[in-house]
């Protein structure tokens, strides 16, 4: 089967749904990719959604509906047929289960569970009863294990046995009697070693782990720093009660930075697509910072008027204050930005504050010295200004450059050491912060220099 376009594959359906070309449009479905078919519902109508999941193959329709957005599968849910949601609700792997109950009305999650087999009713209470963004919230059930006494041949009957509807079993997890997780063995391993060889000799001792409760950031950095495939999440007593695969790390580190970014912007986080979303509910989500920010600029508006006798007797000191408070609002979210991508990389520490003072003074130092020569050259070809405005603007430019670097490199850790989100001290908060002390700045150094 050929890879084809996202943007081709939706044209090519849209057509076919407006000719009313079921057939043909049914054996197109049956050559393409689950995950890109599942793309094209987002670009459609709700009513066209409907009628093109029931145009899928029963099996087909099953592997579709796990990438949906949970908006396309609510649609879809108050369409289709009880016999053929069952049917897909069955075929989906646990951990899709409980995503899509997550995302589904209280009275609708009761008639699911309750059609549920009485063993996997209570899994699935207790899955949804783990905090939000834990590993236990993020984990399936659906792994391969193994009894330490077995030998490699005997291992490889169960996996070929039991193994059949698993997410993954590229890595088995070995447990005691008890279910305490004991080792790993990878199928590889499994697969050169001798039959008669026994798993406890071959498997690994030293398993990098997480708790039910751990955060999901945690487990993905976990991810990220042993490059791993998957990992076996244990209860309080260390027994295994799930593994939590790539696949699911990849949509954590997705979401997580979505996060950021929306911080970082001064709006309310959220996993809606933007399109799927109101007016209304985007508005809410950022007009509480918006407020903020704007009472916190009257300070800056405040300190102007407080030095309107200055600016009446050198006007053209007004000229330079929107220059002066955008470089210093820039300055600070370069520096920002790029410690609260440190931070979140696990680069920086909150131990390395001395460090990175030091780095960002002498950037700040150096970038500044360059800024006010520049704007000095500039002032002299082109201005206006005496000697002693040029010096104001130029020196205040130095130490506006260093001081909003300093601040941009500090508060993302100040953030971090308060159990804070590093990402809420980004370009907004640090623009308005930046724009009070530029103008501090600005106007202690003319008084200096002019007066």
């Amino acid at each position: 089967m050929e890879e084809v376009r996202v943007e081709e594959i939706t044209l090519l359906i849209e057509q076919m749904l407006q000719d009313k070309n079921f057939k043909g449009l049914k054996d197109q479905l049956a050559q393409l990719y689950p995950m890109d078919i599942a793309e094209v519902f987002d670009d459609l109508s709700a009513e066209d959604c409907v009628i093109l999941f029931r145009l899928l193959q029963k099996d087909q329709a099953a592997e579709v509906f796990s990438y949906l957005s949970p908006q396309s599968q609510k649609d879809i849910v108050g369409a289709i047929h009880v016999s053929l949601l069952n049917y897909i609700f069955n075929e989906l792997y646990f951990d899709d289960k409980i995503d899509f109950l997550e995302d589904m009305p209280a009275n609708f999650v009761k008639k699911l569970i309750a059609a549920a087999p009485p063993e996997e009713r209570g899994l699935i209470n207790q899955f949804l009863n783990y905090p939000e963004n834990s590993a236990g919230s993020l984990m399936t059930i659906e792994f391969a294990d193994l009894n330490k006494h077995m030998t490699v041949k005997e291992a490889l009957a169960r996996i070929k046995r039991t193994a059949v509807d698993k997410e993954t079993i590229y890595t088995c997890y070995v447990l005691d009697d008890t279910r305490r997780l004991e080792g790993i063995v990878s199928l590889r391993r499994l697969v050169l070693a001798e039959e008669d060889q026994i798993i406890s000799e071959i498997m690994t001792e030293d398993v990098v782990l997480c708790g039910t409760n751990d955060d999901q950031e945690e487990v993905a950095d976990l991810f990220k720093k042993y490059d791993l495939m998957a990992i076996p999440v244990v209860d309080s007593e260390q027994r295994l009660v799930g593994i939590i695969t790539i696949d699911d790390i990849v949509d954590v580190i997705e979401q997580e930075n979505t996060e950021d970014f929306l911080k970082m912007a001064a709006m309310a986080p959220s996993d809606d697509a933007y399109l799927d979303t109101g007016v209304f509910t985007l508005a809410k989500r950022r007009i509480a910072w918006l407020l903020v920010l704007m009472i916190s600029a009257t300070f800056t508006g405040g300190i102007i008027s407080h030095y309107e006798e200055l600016l009446s007797s050198v006007v053209v000191l007004t000229a330079f204050i929107p220059m002066l408070m955008d470089t210093g609002g820039n300055s600070g979210s370069q520096s920002s930005t790029l410690i609260i991508r440190g931070i979140a990389l696990g680069e920086i520490s909150l131990q390395d504050w001395p460090k990175v003072l030091g780095k960002e003074f002498r950037v700040s130092l150096i970038t500044g010295v360059i800024l006010a020569a520049a704007n000095f050259l500039r002032m002299m070809l082109i201005g206006k200004a005496n000697l002693a405005v040029m010096l104001t603007v130029s020196v205040t430019l130095i130490c506006t450059v260093v001081l909003s670097k300093l601040i941009g490199g500090i508060l993302p850790i100040a953030a971090k050491a308060l159990k804070m989100d590093p990402a809420i001290m980004a370009g907004p908060l640090i623009t308005t912060l930046v724009d009070a002390i530029v103008l501090f700045i600005y106007f202690g150094v003319a008084n200096v220099l002019i007066f």
